[in-house]
């Protein structure tokens, strides 16, 4: 049950087995049925995820309702507004499940006392941050230099696989165009690969 996310943990640091155990007791779990939200702009993160199985979205709605996705977190990714979890305020992002979804999640009071008891994991989730920030800064200047037929094939490439299970509006909203654009994409690529 735990496989991933301690494969996950071991990236960047290396747990004994007395620590592993115990990070094991103050994960929490649940499975999240799909277009369930977890997190909703405007109430306060209370949980960081671990998507173990299914697919989590974060993403923004702005004032005429439209739906702007921000990233996707498939299996062994994390998902959290990270401004609203640690700042204890509210968030900016919304966070809702694309697929059934089963996560570990840990509590702010949880990862604050994790970070006391065992401060290797300052180290791990500061890297996690470091990453995170990375993609951020990437998926932004993407979205100012790149056309949109380059977003489409980095998406391909930073999430494979992914295109075959969540829809396509999802994929177009990510991408900042519209699903009939994003048609339009898949049909010349299918043309110029034959």
């Amino acid at each position: 049950m735990f496989d991933l996310i301690m494969a996950n943990f071991a990236m960047h640091v290396s747990l004994t087995p007395a620590e592993a155990a115990y990070v094991q007791s103050v994960l929490q779990h649940k499975v999240v049925k799909k277009n369930t939200v977890l997190l909703s702009a405007g109430e306060i993160c209370r949980a960081i995820y671990f998507v173990n199985k299914g697919c989590l979205r974060i993403f923004n709605v702005d004032r005429e309702g439209d739906e702007h996705n921000m990233s996707f977190c498939p299996e062994n990714w994390w998902s959290v507004d990270i401004s609203s979890f640690f700042g204890q305020s509210p968030a900016f992002y919304s966070i809702g499940a694309l697929e059934d979804t089963e996560v570990f999640y840990l509590s702010h009071a949880a990862i604050e006392k994790l970070f006391i008891e065992l401060p290797k994991f300052e180290r791990f989730f500061r890297i996690l941050t470091q990453n995170g920030f990375n993609l951020y800064q990437r998926r932004i200047t993407s979205n100012l230099s790149k056309t949109a037929e380059e977003r489409y094939l980095q998406f391909q490439k930073q999430y494979p696989k992914l295109e075959q299970r969540i829809a396509q509006k999802q994929i177009a909203s990510y991408l900042g165009i519209t699903p009939v654009f994003l048609s339009m994409l898949r049909r010349n690529k299918q043309t110029t690969n034959r």
